[in-house]
């Protein structure tokens, strides 16, 4: 046990390093913003990516985009990944085209600002699908394809909100607590043959965030500017570099959430402090959104683009 726990620390302290030159890259959610920032740089540096995505002209577009280097090949394959037929469909044409897979990456997810009394048990059914359960499927479909690859790897987009409840997204903190904790199992699980990580970032300036401010969104996401789509990239590449069990776009905001869910009692004191500069920051986001073109203000309300 003693030694075992010793080979587990080595592999902790040496980074491997990731060299993404002839790699095949699987992003599911890869046409939306994080999936498509991240399909960039690693094609950039050769990596052959494969976007999977429900929306086929978008998947189309990213595709085409994608910089090719050397002989690198990047394909869309596009479906319905909380459909499980569909899954083993689309990772059975992933594995034809390329034989097999080096990184997953599970990227799809989806919000709702509407508040849980007002929710139909059909929508918290889709967004538990959504964020929850798809990953896994499509983690479980993978398997194979990662089994023939030399240094297979698996990254999940988590969030924050997978430690740290919020109050207007309920739903979404539920998927995200369990998409956490089902991470953490595989890794275990299939640790060493496959490396699993997840990615935590906070609030991120994507296309649901930007739906969430307009829809009213949680206060929390809103405390300080959101960050870049490449800035949890950046993350991403680190865990492919140094893989461990989780990696923070933000450390410090991470090491303020495991610090507040020590003291769960005083959640209510302690975020009815942030509930008014949070909306503030929703207010100032959404005068940055209407500047920059994203929202637009349609018979007196705001509508994204």
């Amino acid at each position: 046990m003693i030694r075992q726990a010793a080979r587990a620390l080595t592999g902790l302290l040496r980074a491997p390093g990731f060299d993404p030159r002839g790699k095949v890259v699987v992003i599911t959610g890869g046409a939306g913003g994080i999936g498509s920032a991240l399909g960039r740089r690693l094609a950039r540096d050769g990596a052959s990516i494969a976007v999977l995505d429900r929306d086929a002209e978008r998947c189309r577009q990213v595709v085409a985009d994608l910089p090719r280097v050397g002989t690198a090949h990047h394909e869309g394959f596009v479906g319905d990944l909380t459909d499980p037929a569909q899954v083993s469909e689309l990772l059975d044409d992933v594995g034809g085209v390329y034989g097999y897979v080096d990184v997953l990456v599970n990227n799809t997810g989806m919000t709702s600002a509407e508040r849980f009394a007002d929710r139909s048990l059909e929508s918290i059914d889709h967004e538990l699908l959504v964020n929850l359960t798809s990953p896994l499927y499509v983690t479980r479909a993978a398997i194979p394809l990662l089994r023939r690859a030399s240094d297979p790897r698996i990254i999940s987009t988590v969030s924050l909100a997978g430690m740290m409840p919020q109050a207007e997204t309920p739903i979404y903190c539920a998927s995200k607590f369990g998409l956490r904790g089902a991470m953490l199992s595989i890794a275990l699980d299939l640790e060493p043959h496959i490396r699993v990580s997840s990615v935590l970032p906070s609030a991120t300036d994507t296309r649901m965030l930007r739906q969430e401010a307009v829809d009213g969104g949680n206060a929390l996401q809103f405390q300080s500017p959101p960050q870049s789509a490449e800035d949890v990239v950046d993350a991403v590449v680190r865990l492919l570099h140094r893989p461990r069990l989780e990696g923070y776009p933000k450390p410090r905001e991470a090491r303020l959430v495991r610090a507040a869910m020590a003291f769960p009692n005083l959640l209510p004191v302690a975020l009815s402090f942030f509930e008014g500069k949070g909306e503030a920051g929703r207010h100032r986001y959404l005068t940055e959104l209407q500047r920059r073109g994203d929202v637009v203000e349609v018979d007196g309300r705001l509508v994204l683009r």
